[in-house]
């Protein structure tokens, strides 16, 4: 249902809301947000909201450093954790420079983009993100430890499992914001789990993600914990995956029901997603400990596809009917959700119009070295996923060049900086566990 600016004001005027939050991302990935009074919330619907573009990271030099966001009404949703009087709302937003044109930086305007492109197609994408995370317990002053919650295993229950009662207030929260959660349960990881909800179209989709995380992190730490979406953050534990499901339909047809052949439609997308894989992986995994987590606990390392096989790159879980789809198990949870949906979604309309051709399905266990013979595979680290993106026509033609510049300056930097630090593990502590 769409929602009108004047739905909005009725909305915030019948709800006690006195605050409400313009939330976008950086091209990293990164929430960032501004409060706006409720009095104030007519003139930010029809003028948007000035703020200043050179301080977020990637998005604009001091000099030229005024942008814009314009709240989408659609996106409206109220924050539950947050006081029943004087409520808060909060909105997603799309940026544009001032004079109107939209800003090359607004990474949820690409995703935009290539979902209008396969309308054009004549295809409705709908995408679901399974995104696992790490709770930790936190010292006498609340600053986060690295000691995890529990020491639960997969499916485990109480007392291995001690996180039941925080996936329930999630859950509750979600379903308070629309996010409609599906299953819920403690995973593989001390300390780890994992809450999933329903696919939708890829810009709600993308953020619902970003909701979740928010969502994850708020209600950890108000019951004195630590969320993490760091993609390893335990070295002898699993990594956490940000597995992105998708379908595609052709005149309401699930163009992935059934049997899938190599020239179909259905096919030639997943070609597409598996020739360009290497090239999305600095997008998909954009951080030096992301590649700590390839080639075990179910994190694939190897460019193939199967049905129901976790240890593929892409896999068709075992579904019927509208549940039928592709999953890609490689993207984790520090990916830009904006990015990563968009360009997979690229990748397998490029290979729809270039008619590219699945191969055969490899039905090995991959996690054996043995079984991956002959196999090519995702880049070893994050500096060779960026030489390996910088180097590609198709991620030159998908993005506009100032954003791809400043992504791939912004992670070599993070890869010299990791490269150099006397101690990398106090490196990630300190850049990435704290942040993701």
């Amino acid at each position: 249902m769409k929602h009108t600016a004047q739905d909005i004001l009725n909305f915030v005027e019948d709800n006690d809301i006195k605050f409400v939050r313009l939330a976008f991302c950086d091209i990293f990935g990164n929430q960032k947000n501004i409060s706006v009074f409720s009095s104030e919330l007519p003139y930010a619907l029809e003028q948007g909201v000035c703020f200043d573009g050179s301080s977020i990271s990637g998005f604009m030099n001091t000099e030229e450093s005024d942008l814009v966001l314009w709240p989408d009404p659609d996106t409206m949703t109220i924050l539950p954790w947050r006081p029943a009087e004087g409520r808060v709302m909060r909105m997603y937003c799309d940026i544009t420079l001032p004079n109107g044109r939209p800003f090359e930086g607004n990474c949820r305007g690409y995703l935009q983009s290539v979902v209008k492109r396969a309308a054009a197609m004549g295809l409705r994408c709908d995408v679901g993100c399974e995104c696992e995370f790490y709770l930790f317990q936190t010292d006498e002053q609340g600053n986060p430890t690295h000691i995890p919650m529990d020491k639960g295993g997969y499916f485990d229950v109480a007392p291995m499992d001690r996180a039941e009662n925080i996936r329930r207030e999630i859950c509750f929260a979600m379903a308070d914001m629309g996010l409609r959660p599906q299953h819920s349960h403690h995973e593989s990881g001390h300390g780890q789990n994992e809450v999933d909800f329903m696919y939708s179209s890829a810009l709600k989709s993308a953020d619902n993600l970003n909701t979740f995380k928010s969502t994850v992190k708020a209600i950890a730490d108000r019951n004195g914990l630590f969320a993490s979406f760091m993609p390893k953050p335990m070295p002898d534990q699993a990594g956490s995956g940000m597995h992105i499901n998708i379908s595609i339909h052709r005149d309401d047809k699930n163009l992935f029901e059934g049997d899938i052949a190599p020239d179909s439609e259905a096919g030639h997308f997943i070609a597409g997603i598996l020739a360009h894989a290497r090239e999305l992986t600095c997008f998909c995994n954009p951080i030096p400990n992301s590649y700590t987590r390839f080639g075990s606990c179910e994190a694939p390392k190897y460019i193939s596809w199967s049905r129901q096989n976790r240890s593929q790159l892409v896999r068709l879980p075992s579904a019927t009917g509208q549940f039928c789809r592709l999953e890609m198990r490689s993207p984790d949870p520090a990916a830009n959700p904006y990015l990563a949906i968009g360009l997979i979604l690229a990748a397998g309309l490029d290979g729809i119009q270039k008619k590219m051709t699945l191969p055969a399905p490899v039905n090995r266990n991959l996690f054996h070295k043995s079984a991956a013979e002959g196999l090519e595979s995702l880049p070893e680290s994050l500096r060779e996923a960026i030489t390996v993106a910088a180097q590609s026509d198709f991620i030159a033609g998908e993005l506009p060049v100032a954003l791809m510049n400043k992504y791939f300056e912004y992670q070599t930097q993070l890869c010299h900086a990791y490269e150099n630090a006397p101690d990398p593990r106090a490196w990630e502590r300190e850049h990435c566990f704290l942040i993701i």
